[in-house]
């Protein structure tokens, strides 16, 4: 069983488009870590692709608000604006879909599929500190989680009981890194952003887990950026948030 795990696609059709076309014939079954909405010019598209695909899906922050289910008023002033405009475009059957998202932790396929933490949906995961509540908290080996917009993740090894960093090194391949579960050990992982990098690269990013194999590929592909970024200029969406697309940060 091949998984291929999505995370934090942010309205972006041409990447998560880009993502699909390399990777077919690599999965099974999708999963989907959340942020469907958000930032991007294509929220209606994204959500029809993502529900097209059956993927098990949880929701994030960007999909509560977008869909009017939390309010916007904790996030910045460019993120707001987007949100906003992400209700206006919405269509209902989409809107609903997104309020019906369930929060996380979903275990899907044997593996668990969190927003942000185990014990809190918008908590974000930067160092190693952050991440030992999620991994003593988690009941599979692997869990997956979104957020950061950063490729990497943490492991715990049984036998040094110490949070140790998953570095992911990004190279011109698109399979840019894998990483062989090990026994004894549980992983915290982030697959990268589909349509919002924020490690510096702005290829799209994605993880295919592999369970049989027992390894998770960490995959960056190329996409028209500036496809992307002339679409949310018509859309009047926020300036600072078309050119840190071209960015990656």
């Amino acid at each position: 069983m091949r998984l291929l795990i999505l995370s934090d696609t942010h309205a972006n059709l041409t990447a998560l488009d880009a993502v699909l076309v390399a990777s077919e014939g690599q999965w099974n079954r999708v999963a989907c870590l959340g942020d469907v909405v958000g930032y991007g010019p294509d929220p209606n598209e994204v959500i029809d692709r993502i529900r097209g695909l059956n993927a098990a899906t949880i929701r994030g922050n960007h999909d509560k608000t977008g869909s009017g289910l939390e309010s916007a008023e904790a996030f910045n002033p460019m993120a707001r604006d987007a949100a906003m405009w992400t209700r206006d475009q919405l269509r209902p059957e989409n809107r609903e879909y997104l309020e019906k998202l369930p929060a996380g932790p979903l275990i899907a396929d044997g593996v668990t599929l969190v927003h942000g933490a185990m014990l809190d949906e918008d908590e974000y995961i930067f160092a190693a500190p952050q991440a030992l509540d999620s991994l003593i908290e988690a009941t599979t080996p692997l869990t997956f989680f979104g957020h950061t917009h950063i490729q990497g993740g943490f492991i715990l090894r049984e036998s040094t009981n110490q949070v140790e960093a998953v570095a992911v090194r990004p190279v011109a391949d698109q399979k840019i890194f894998t990483v062989t579960i090990e026994p004894a050990a549980t992983y915290l992982l982030n697959p990268g952003s589909v349509g919002q990098p924020r490690d510096g690269d702005p290829r799209a990013g994605f993880a295919i887990v592999d369970l049989d194999a027992k390894t998770v590929e960490f995959w960056r592909v190329a996409y028209e950026v500036r496809a992307v970024q002339n679409r949310m200029i018509d859309a009047g969406l926020p300036g600072p948030l078309v050119t840190r697309l071209g960015l990656g940060r």
